[in-house]
């Protein structure tokens, strides 16, 4: 069929014509397949091309070097190499075909079949491809998914899923992404029935896809149902807050703020530091992914209950105790386990104030005091124990007055 207008623009794009060109021809043939069309399709932003080909590797690279295009080889065991035009990257891999999968990854033959290649995908609506004619092929229903926004198996979801469990994440975050509607009542029961596959997969596999899905379109209405299917105990090894993770998102919206999957993995699972150590080890987060975690939780110890907003001399304490950005994430969860409204003006009055409010830095050092004549040590720490206690009970004061009475007052504690 011939392909939509939306859809042939990829192909007018300069930097992609290139590229089909230079692998179309004497006997080869490419297709742009993947997210960028059905993106593309679904009026959606696109972003990096994805492109399938009969030609083997070596001849990709050969024809791009004739065409005087980069060749990246980045994963030649997959089929795939990756051609650069003017800095912009297209992942190009060589029609494949399933041999033998073991739920966890996939033994494949190269092929030259494009119905094949798009049988052995996930998702209809990942299976349609287009050529350089302009045809739009779609060999497994895909189209009439992909304009009803319905995420749907291709073939049988047990089978599908059998070949890889992260598909059971993939057809939540995937619904959640692009889908409207309920739930494919197949799917989601072959997900159901499956789900111990989950404990299969690589640590470092759950926690990509799992941090995809909970910032996408409709992560409240996913993470809902994959608690109410039994899964988010197993991914998390613990409780999921998902009141509280809904009402985060939603807060997000009411403050213009974009999707942040750290802070939902916060709202939705982790309530003490402890919380954080053991997502650390079940998702295989990275040292600053656990670190930002555990300091929101330590910032929200004392806003646990707290059904107003604290005041602004709290604001500041809480900033000058954890930082800026970790008290500005305690408030945000703090807002979402009060049951507070997502436009709650308290509230949005305490975030506006955290986030426009440098954060308070104690005005003075241990060089201070020593040039006051206080000797380095014991001494010293004990009057900036002094003085800093005395200034959070002041609250933060700037003026010389102030500061230089506190300073008095810490000399004289020290003696």
């Amino acid at each position: 069929m011939k392909a939509p207008a939306a859809a042939l623009a990829l192909l007018e794009e300069p930097r992609t014509a290139r590229v089909m060109a230079a692998l179309n021809g004497a006997g080869e043939a490419a297709r742009v397949v993947g997210g960028a069309l059905r993106n593309a399709l679904m009026g959606l932003p696109v972003a990096d091309v994805d492109i399938a080909a009969t030609a083997m590797p070596q001849e990709v690279m050969a024809r791009a070097l004739a065409a005087g295009i980069k060749a990246v080889p980045t994963g030649l065991d997959h089929g795939t190499v990756t051609l650069v035009v003017d800095g912009a990257p297209f992942e190009v891999t060589t029609l494949r075909e399933d041999v033998e999968t073991d739920g966890r990854r996939a033994v494949v033959r190269h092929g030259r079949d494009f119905d094949a290649d798009a049988r052995r995908r996930d998702f209809t609506m990942n299976a349609l491809s287009l050529s350089a004619d302009g045809a739009l092929h779609d060999p497994v229903g895909g189209l009439p998914d992909l304009l009803a926004r319905r995420v749907r198996f291709i073939g049988s979801p047990r089978q599908r899923i059998a070949e890889d469990y992260l598909r059971i994440l993939r057809f939540f975050r995937f619904h959640a992404a692009y889908g409207d509607g309920p739930f494919d009542a197949e799917g989601l029961a072959a997900c159901v029935a499956l789900r111990d596959g989950l404990a299969t997969l690589s640590r470092e596999r759950v926690r990509v896809e799992l941090l995809k899905l909970i910032a996408a379109r409709r992560a409240p209405q996913a993470v809902a149902q994959i608690a109410q299917a039994g899964l988010l105990g197993p991914l998390l090894a613990g409780v999921a807050y998902v009141a509280r993770f809904g009402r985060l998102t939603r807060i997000e919206t009411a403050m213009g703020l974009r999707p942040d999957a750290t802070l939902r993995l916060a709202a939705l699972a982790v309530l003490v530091t402890e919380d954080a150590v053991r997502l650390r080890d079940m998702l295989r987060l990275s040292n600053a992914e656990t670190e930002r975690l555990s300091k929101a939780a330590r910032a929200l110890a004392p806003l646990h209950g707290a059904v107003a907003p604290p005041a602004p001399g709290e604001l500041r304490h809480l900033m000058f105790a954890h930082g800026q950005r970790a008290a500005r994430d305690a408030a945000l969860l703090a807002h979402a386990e009060s049951g507070a409204g997502a436009e709650d003006a308290g509230w949005l009055s305490a975030h506006a104030f955290l986030r426009d409010t440098p954060e308070p830095r104690l005005p003075f050092s241990g060089g201070d005091l020593i040039a006051r004549g206080l000797s380095p040590g014991t001494q010293v720490g004990r009057a900036l124990k002094h003085l800093q206690a005395g200034w959070i009970r002041a609250g933060f004061p700037k003026d010389a007055v102030t500061l230089a009475r506190l300073l008095d007052e810490a000399l004289a504690a020290s003696e």
